[in-house]
C-alpha cells in the first residue's frame, strides 16, 4: 500500500543532521506497517521492538541510558545484530515505556550514527506524567489516514493519480465519472488502512462498516485505558457529539449539544485529550483575514472534525444505499461529509493550516481560509452543483484577496475572481495555487 510518508522517511534517512524520529498519529492509521516497510525497503535489516506489555523492555529502560548496554539488550530481544550503518531500530508503542522515549535524547547526543524511529498513538505520549521528553533531540512526522490520492493508488488507479498530478484538466474532465465513483467509495470507506485493505480484498461494504465500528469501539476502550478516570465520561460525550455538531447548518461547536448547560471549562481536558490523540481536528475561527492568520484566532469559536470521513459515516450510521442515489452522498446531512473530506485532505497535505472565517453577526461564512506564501486564500466547499457562492463573493468584495477557491462537483475552471477545483482534485490544490501565483506575478517591466 503506497504511503506518501515513505518519501519523508527516505529524506530523513539521507539527512546529515538526522535525529531520532517519532511518528505520531491515531491508532490504526498505519504507523507499524509504515516503519516495517521502510525498514524492509531501505535497510539491510531492521530491529523491531514492541513495548506493549513488554516487561523486559520496562526493566531495561529503568536502568541507566548507556547506549552500548541498550543496544546489546535490543539485539538479544530481537535476534538482529544491530549495525549503525545498515540497521533501522524501531520502537513501537513507545508510550508504554516512557523511559524509552527519554532514551532518544541519549541516542541523539551520544550515538547519532544509529537510525532509530519510534511510534505510538498519541494516547499517553504527550500526556504521560513524569516523562522526561527529549525536547529538541527528536524529529516528528505526523501520519494520517490515507488521503484520496493514496486511496486511488491502493485501489489500483495509479494512472488516475498521475493524471491529477499533471493538472491537465481538459483530460481529467474526460474521466470525471471514474473520479466521482471512486470519491463516493472513499466517502464511505474512508482512509483507515485496514478498512481499505479489506475492501480491496473482498469488495464488501458490510465488512467495511463492521471494521469501522470495531475501530470506533477500540477508541472507546482506549478512553478508559489511557485517559484520566475523571475525564472519561466527558471524553465519551464530546466524541459522541461530533456528528451532531457537524450536521448543523452552522458547524460551529456548541457545548450545549453535548448536554444541556454544558460549559467550556468542563470539557477542556476532554477536548485536549482527543486532539492530542489525533482523533479530532480543531479548526479555529479567525476574526480578520490577515497575515498571520494565527494572530487573529478566536479561541471561543471553532469547529471539530474527526480523523476520517469513513469513520464519521460509521458514527452517523450512514446508509450504504446513499452510494447508489446519484450524487446524494456528497450532500448527506447538509454537506457535512464533504466538508469533513476536504478538511481531511488539507490536513494530510502538510502544506496547509486551515482556519475558517465568519462575519461577526454570522451573516456570512467561509468554510476554510489559509495562508499560501504571502497570500490569504478563502476556500468555499460546495457539496452539489449549486454554485451560488454568496458568502465567498461578499468576502472577496470586502477583502479583495488575490485568489479565491471554490471546490465542488463542477468541473475545473478559472474565472476572473475565483478558481473552481473539483472535489476529486482538491489534493493538488497547493500545486494549482503555486502555478496560479507564478502566472499572476507581474513581469519585471510592469
Amino acid at each position: 500500500m503506497f504511503r506518501r510518508s515513505m518519501d519523508n522517511l527516505v529524506s530523513w534517512k539521507n539527512s546529515k543532521d538526522r535525529k531520532p524520529l517519532i511518528i505520531r498519529g491515531a491508532r490504526q492509521v498505519g504507523k507499524t506497517w509504515l516503519m516495517k516497510e521502510f525498514g524492509k525497503t531501505n535497510y539491510e535489516k531492521y530491529a523491531y521492538i514492541n513495548f506493549d506489555n513488554n516487561e523486559r523492555m520496562e526493566s531495561l529502560f529503568s536502568g541507566n541510558f548507556d547506549i552500548e548496554r541498550i543496544i546489546t539488550a535490543l539485539q538479544i530481544e530481537t535476534g538482529v545484530k544491530i549495525e549503525a550503518q545498515n540497521t533501522l531500530i524501531i520502537f513501537d508503542e513507545v508510550q508504554e515505556v516512557p523511559s524509552a522515549l527519554t532514551s532518544l535524547k541519549y541516542f541523539c547526543e551520544n550515538t547519532p550514527e544509529y537510525h532509530i524511529i519510534a511510534a505510538g498513538s498519541l494516547l499517553g505520549v504527550a500526556l504521560h506524567p513524569g516523562t522526561s521528553f527529549p525536547v529538541g533531540k527528536v524529529e516528528f512526522l505526523d501520519l494520517y489516514p490515507l488521503d484520496f490520492l493514496e486511496f486511488l493508488s491502493a485501489m489500483g488507479n495509479d494512472e488516475l493519480v498521475k493524471l491529477l498530478e499533471s493538472k491537465d484538466f481538459s483530460l481529467i474532465t474526460s474521466f470525471k465519472g471514474k473520479y466521482i465513483d471512486l470519491l463516493k467509495q472513499y466517502y464511505y470507506i474512508g482512509g483507515m488502512p485496514a478498512v481499505v485493505a479489506s475492501f480491496i480484498e473482498a469488495s464488501d461494504y458490510g465488512k467495511v462498516r463492521q471494521l469501522q465500528k470495531e475501530i470506533l469501539m477500540a477508541y472507546e476502550q482506549d478512553f478508559s485505558k489511557h485517559a484520566p478516570n475523571e475525564a472519561v465520561p466527558r471524553i465519551r460525550m464530546l466524541w459522541s457529539s461530533t456528528p451532531a455538531q457537524l450536521a448543523k447548518e452552522n458547524r460551529k461547536f456548541i457545548y450545549g449539544l453535548i448536554r444541556q448547560g454544558a460549559r467550556a471549562r468542563e470539557y477542556e481536558l476532554a477536548m485536549t485529550w482527543l486532539i492530542d490523540c489525533g482523533l479530532i481536528y480543531k479548526i479555529s475561527r479567525v476574526t480578520k483575514p490577515d497575515m498571520p492568520l494565527r494572530a487573529y484566532q478566536d479561541f471561543n469559536a471553532f469547529k471539530l472534525f474527526v480523523l476520517d470521513v469513513g469513520l464519521l459515516g460509521a458514527m452517523s450510521e450512514l446508509d450504504i444505499k446513499s452510494l447508489l442515489e446519484g450524487d446524494k452522498l456528497f450532500e448527506e446531512y447538509k454537506g457535512a461529509l464533504t466538508e469533513q473530506y476536504v478538511l481531511q485532505q488539507l490536513i494530510a497535505s502538510r502544506e496547509i493550516t486551515p482556519y475558517y472565517w465568519s462575519a461577526e453577526k454570522a451573516s456570512a461564512e467561509i468554510d476554510f481560509i489559509f495562508q499560501s506564501e504571502m497570500n490569504i486564500v478563502p476556500l468555499e466547499v460546495k457539496a452539489a452543483e449549486n454554485l451560488q457562492a454568496k458568502s465567498l463573493k461578499s468576502f472577496c468584495q470586502k477583502y479583495q484577496p488575490k485568489y479565491a477557491i471554490r471546490t465542488s462537483m463542477s468541473d475545473y475552471r478559472h474565472e476572473e475572481w475565483l478558481t473552481n477545483v473539483p472535489l476529486y482534485a482538491i489534493n493538488v490544490l497547493s500545486n494549482i495555487l503555486k502555478e496560479t501565483m507564478i502566472l499572476w506575478k507581474p513581469s519585471p517591466r510592469a
